[in-house]
């Protein structure tokens, strides 16, 4: 598509607010991402903004990662064993994507959304463990729970943080922001598996990448500091990254729907 001046900024916001969320949730943003492209910057193959915004969110993912790892907030062991479980499933689901219609895609997508975000806005029995450790039992919940999300964010072609971050407090017992900031080594493990196997189909756009890389490194910068300011309001955080799910699984369903009827 044409890169004219209207698409290039609205590329760049668009970067700028997945950054944020991000960095903020440790997912919301790999929600964003597609919808952003589809809907506001004007793509119109949905397999081919997918495949852009999974590569362009496993970049910002990293860039944001930097920062929470500087804080001290990425707990390595649980993140790299609930990273490594997911890529072949994330490799799997790509491929089965690619095979799946435009509107069927979108449509499961906002149903996927919509029910994990239902779900966060429950109060959890516990706010997580602040001093959670990789154990036996993590590990057996953190492999196959990885190979789960992996297999979904892969799908939708999404980095799969808005499954990732529940998946790491059920798995791991990690607190919101422990879980938000060790999600984002797997957002850019999984968003670059789908992406290569996007990008084998032509399904990718490196100067939309590029656009949202830039636009998401002032995003995530600025999410961190938010994500800082949320360490003490758990259940604050929780509910908004589920309203900010269920709207935009409200708009993605209601257009994909439309289609599909």
């Amino acid at each position: 598509m044409a890169l004219d001046p209207q698409t290039i900024l609205l590329t760049l916001m668009s970067g700028a607010l997945i950054g944020v969320m991000l960095s903020t949730f440790g997912g919301g943003g790999s929600v964003l991402a597609a919808p952003l492209l589809l809907y506001v910057v004007g793509v119109k193959d949905t397999h081919l903004a997918l495949g852009t915004s999974a590569a362009g969110v496993a970049a910002i993912a990293l860039f944001s990662l930097l920062g929470h790892w500087r804080g001290g907030r990425v707990k390595w062991p649980c993140a790299l064993v609930f990273a490594a479980s997911g890529v072949f499933g994330a490799a799997l689901g790509s491929s089965l994507a690619k095979l799946t219609g435009d509107d069927v895609l979108l449509f499961g997508f906002a149903l996927a959304m919509a029910a994990v975000g239902l779900a966060m806005f429950r109060r959890p029995a516990s706010e997580g463990d602040p001093e959670a450790r990789l154990d036996g039992p993590r590990l057996r919940r953190l492999a196959p729970t990885g190979s789960l999300v992996g297999a979904a964010s892969g799908f939708f072609g999404i980095g799969g943080g808005f499954l990732i971050v529940p998946g790491l407090i059920y798995a791991a017992g990690f607190t919101l922001s422990h879980a938000a900031a060790a999600s984002l080594v797997s957002v850019a493990a999984f968003g670059a598996t789908t992406s290569a196997n996007y990008a084998l189909s032509g399904l990718v756009s490196l100067p939309l990448i590029g656009l949202l890389l830039a636009g998401g490194a002032l995003g995530g910068a600025a999410g961190i500091l938010v994500a800082r300011r949320l360490e003490n309001h758990q259940q604050l955080g929780r509910r908004m990254f589920a309203a900010m799910i269920l709207l935009v699984a409200l708009f993605v369903a209601a257009d994909a729907g439309s289609r599909l009827l």
